[in-house]
């Protein structure tokens, strides 16, 4: 058997019931402590975390203020802050990791798969050429090649800047 170690995983293994169920993004954006729950922007319509479970490096989630399950339910306000903090957070992302491409998408509902689905939530996913390799393809594992640390301060760093 092979054995791929992931030491940052425990945190989450030996995390209390309690805190599985409450709802990842409005804990963090009413929490304060941004970088503990990874949170890189806060708007009054939305914020942004990385995904701490990321498809790639650079993963993020941006999501509406309110918890919402469905998009119709947003009003004008919350659905232009959305896209301008997507396009932001896009922006922010060319500058620092310099992917090639983007997946960009929404899961709405547990079918769809949503990992979180009562509270509306975006993905941006970095992607680059040649970004799925025979780890993914031979052992069914994906390499996280920067800590979330590391990235959250590159980013912060940047949005810091541009403004």
């Amino acid at each position: 058997m092979n054995r791929l170690w992931a030491p940052w995983r425990i945190k989450y293994i030996q995390k209390d019931l309690k805190k599985k169920r409450r709802c990842i993004f409005c804990y963090a954006y009413k929490s304060k402590k941004d970088k503990d729950n990874f949170l890189i922007l806060r708007t009054p319509y939305t914020l942004t975390i990385l995904n701490i479970f990321p498809y790639n490096n650079g993963h993020l989630m941006v999501a509406p203020r309110r918890h919402v399950a469905d998009l119709e339910k947003l009003n004008s306000e919350e659905s232009l802050d959305l896209v301008r903090v997507i396009k932001i957070m896009i922006s922010i992302l060319r500058k620092v990791l310099k992917p090639d491409g983007f997946n960009i998408g929404i899961n709405i509902g547990k079918s769809a798969g949503a990992g979180v689905e009562k509270h509306l939530h975006i993905h941006i996913v970095p992607r680059w050429v040649g970004d799925t390799n025979f780890m993914s393809v031979c052992s069914n594992s994906k390499v996280i090649s920067q800590s979330l640390n590391e990235l959250y301060s590159k980013i912060k760093r940047c949005l810091r800047e541009k403004r």
